[in-house]
């Protein structure tokens, strides 16, 4: 009999390229063969395969035109006065301010992604574990791809203007340093139109071809306890991606649930 495969993919279709591993053990072998020498893909794990690219503010606003998303966020500018610390930095930008609110759990129009595969792996089994579901997904996307999709929207007359504005994707990166785990995760944010997942918004946009703008990794979530043993041997852990007391709290009640974790 046939050793069973690593991992099967499906033709590019509307940028996007759906890869299914056998295993979790070969998401190391997948990443060290597809993905080392492409650099400006960044990556996002769901625990549930099912789940869309789509930031939890949707999920609560149904409709792209209301205007409950701003009215949100100016409750939330004014719930912070005297939270910040005795000498807070001002904040200008509004997706500073909504990165600020989605470290601290506001329902926010940003997504997270992070610059490293395992990081991504790791949200995913430890949501997968969680939800008990059949299988997980890490996603990674081109930021060149968003850049050059970006460029064609913008100059497509045709394509209406909805709250005044093209429908683009912004790839947020904050400066501020009141979000350490950022850091950590080698974290960033998307922000797309209100109302649209960003896979659906690549498949509305991206040229016919054979540009893989969208990868979309499944994972079978046999095993689970096994893979976050494993990235906990490799340093990624709750401890080290939530520099924090809520971090080094579930880093320790990892130890309760997961033997010789």
């Amino acid at each position: 009999m046939g050793r069973t495969s690593r991992w099967t993919s499906t033709p590019v279709s509307k940028g996007v390229k759906v890869y299914t591993l056998s295993s979790w053990k070969y998401f190391s072998d997948f990443i060290n063969q597809e993905m080392l020498d492409y650099t400006t893909y960044v990556y996002r794990g769901h625990g549930n395969s099912e789940w869309k690219l789509e930031p939890t503010i949707d999920r609560l606003i149904k409709y792209p035109r209301s205007d409950k998303r701003a009215k949100h966020l100016e409750r939330f500018k004014f719930a912070t006065r005297g939270r910040r610390g005795p000498n807070p930095i001002k904040i200008e930008d509004e997706n500073d301010w909504w990165a600020l609110g989605q470290h601290h759990g506001l329902a926010t129009p940003l997504l997270d992604w992070t610059e490293s595969p395992f990081v991504a792996l790791y949200f995913a089994a430890n949501s997968a574990k969680a939800e008990k579901t059949k299988h997980l997904t890490v996603f990674a996307i081109a930021q060149e791809s968003i850049s050059n999709i970006n460029i064609s929207v913008r100059k497509n007359e045709a394509l209406p203007l909805i709250n005044n504005r093209k429908q683009t994707i912004k790839i947020v990166r904050p400066l501020s340093d009141e979000n350490a785990r950022l850091v950590s995760q080698r974290g960033l944010f998307t922000r797309g139109p209100n109302n649209v997942d960003l896979e659906t918004w690549m498949t509305n946009n991206s040229p016919a071809g054979r540009t893989i703008s969208l990868m979309k990794i499944i994972i079978p979530t046999t095993g689970m306890e096994e893979c976050l043993r494993y990235l906990n041997r490799m340093n990624i852990n709750h401890s080290t991606l939530f520099p924090d007391l809520p971090g080094a709290s579930e880093f320790c009640n990892k130890y309760l649930v997961i033997d010789d974790y």
